[in-house]
């Protein structure tokens, strides 16, 4: 069995987003709970960068359009925010793009939109 990649610093952000999530429930747009989780990674003194843009490659060349990932966090792994009913499959085919025009290997979809917090690791 392979090791948990990047398993404290999942664990932490797993857990502000409960934090977050438990002080402000479901129904906010996901700009709210960006603004929130900025304010906690900054508290805890962890290191981030909001709406980083990634460059894209399509045969050699860098196209124009770029899309930025909610967050980057401990320089390692994507945050991807959502506030809707359910995780579903386009919102894990973004965080592979967003992980293979990074490098990076770990994305994190974090979901506020429903009762309990509720997230799904994506590993590329």
């Amino acid at each position: 069995m392979s090791a948990i990649i990047l398993k404290d610093e999942s664990y932490k952000i797993i857990g502000i987003c409960m934090d977050v999530h438990r002080e402000l429930g479901m129904g906010f747009k996901e700009a709210v709970y960006k603004e929130a989780l900025e304010i906690e990674f900054n508290n805890q003194h962890i290191p981030y960068e909001r709406e980083k843009f990634f460059a894209i490659e399509y045969k050699g060349q860098i196209l124009r359009r770029r899309y930025p990932a909610d967050f980057i966090v401990f320089n390692e792994l994507i945050l991807e925010v959502k506030a809707t009913a359910f995780i579903v499959e386009s919102f894990v085919a973004q965080t592979i793009n967003y992980l293979k025009a990074s490098g990076l290997k770990l994305g994190i979809i974090a979901n506020f939109g429903q009762k309990s917090f509720v997230h799904k690791r994506v590993v590329f």
